[in-house]
């Protein structure tokens, strides 16, 4: 293996290929036992965020995760859903922020500053032993990550972090932007045992080029040379990829694949649009099996791997998931 700026892999880390799912507690914690994880090697739970104190767990509870019972997911249920996605051998991280960060949610800009970036470390240890889970994984996007980094509060919060769990055998991960201001710093890279570029979202309903498709297997080939170059070891670079499609003009704002298959049949199997991608015309665009294999082609040939928003959108048969693992795995047992 081929390793950059002085650092080494830690030693649970190999050179065979990961798929990395991102399961979205959010929807239900329930949803675990009709969703199929057997393909995934590491799974995010996603997303828990601390509380303006910094804490993650009071009184039995996730302060802010969303996909319990009862609202707030509760330690007991965080460790059974840890257990179960562990049972099929699966490494499970939690996974803290999230693009869109709820309001039960402290100020990360505040919490991560010298005074408080304590705790919040103390916490996700804490919750790391007391759920079984094999570590954490990191995704604070966009201006609020671009604000944090240039008080410079992110790098030394990673780094602490980083150190923490390594110490404990556990992992820390990131989902990073490629565009400027939405990026992690070079200066935090070494710190992550996976970084993985979210290859996605070109365009959507109130952003992008009106035209565009919204993640080319072109996108995905920039976005593996740009972290490359930014210094990411092969072994640890995993090309996210998406399971979700957006609509304009006519068509719904948001699909996932398994709304695509029943929506417009067998069309999606064979391309990644469903009408013309032009300015102000009716399509749909999202990534068909095929765009899926030739990716996960270019991941295993270039990079450790795959990284999946988000599993829940397959299909109960796994039509993408097996493409992908199919692909990755296709020699490396």
């Amino acid at each position: 293996m081929v390793l950059s700026l002085g650092t080494s892999l830690p030693a649970h880390a190999t050179s065979k290929p990961v798929m990395v799912g991102y399961f979205p507690a959010f929807k239900g914690l329930a949803r675990i036992a009709t969703t199929p994880i057997d393909h995934y090697t590491h799974i995010n739970l996603a997303f828990a965020n601390p509380d303006a104190n910094g804490l993650l767990a009071r009184d039995g509870a996730m302060t802010c995760m969303s996909g319990g019972a009862a609202g707030n997911v509760s330690l007991t249920e965080l460790r059974d859903a840890v257990a179960k996605l562990r049972r099929k051998g699966a490494k499970v991280l939690l996974s803290v922020a999230g693009g869109v960060i709820p309001g039960c949610s402290g100020d990360w800009s505040a919490l991560l500053r010298p005074d408080k970036r304590e705790t919040v470390k103390r916490e996700l240890l804490a919750i790391v032993d007391a759920a079984g889970l094999e570590g954490i994984d990191i995704d604070i996007e966009g201006a609020l990550l671009t604000a944090i980094d240039r008080e410079g509060n992110y790098t030394p919060f990673i780094a602490m972090l980083s150190a923490d769990l390594k110490a404990k055998g556990k992992l820390l991960t990131v989902a990073t932007a490629s565009y400027e201001g939405g990026m992690i710093p070079r200066s935090s890279v070494r710190y992550f045992d996976l970084v993985m570029p979210m290859s996605y979202d070109a365009i959507g309903p109130s952003w992008g080029q009106a035209g565009s498709e919204h993640s080319t297997e072109a996108q995905a080939a920039r976005d593996i040379a740009l972290w490359l170059d930014r210094g990411v070891p092969r072994e640890r670079l995993v090309l996210g990829v998406p399971f979700y499609g957006y609509g304009f003009g006519k068509y719904a704002p948001g699909y996932d694949f398994r709304t695509l298959l029943a929506t417009f049949g067998k069309a999606v199997l064979n391309a990644d649009l469903i009408g013309n991608a032009c300015a102000g015309c009716d399509y749909v665009t999202f990534n068909a099996p095929e765009t899926l294999r030739r990716k996960s082609a270019l991941a295993k040939a270039r990079a450790g791997g795959v990284m999946v928003w988000e599993m829940t959108q397959d299909t109960d048969d796994q039509q993408l998931g097996s493409v992908i693992s199919g692909v990755l795995y296709a020699s490396s047992n």
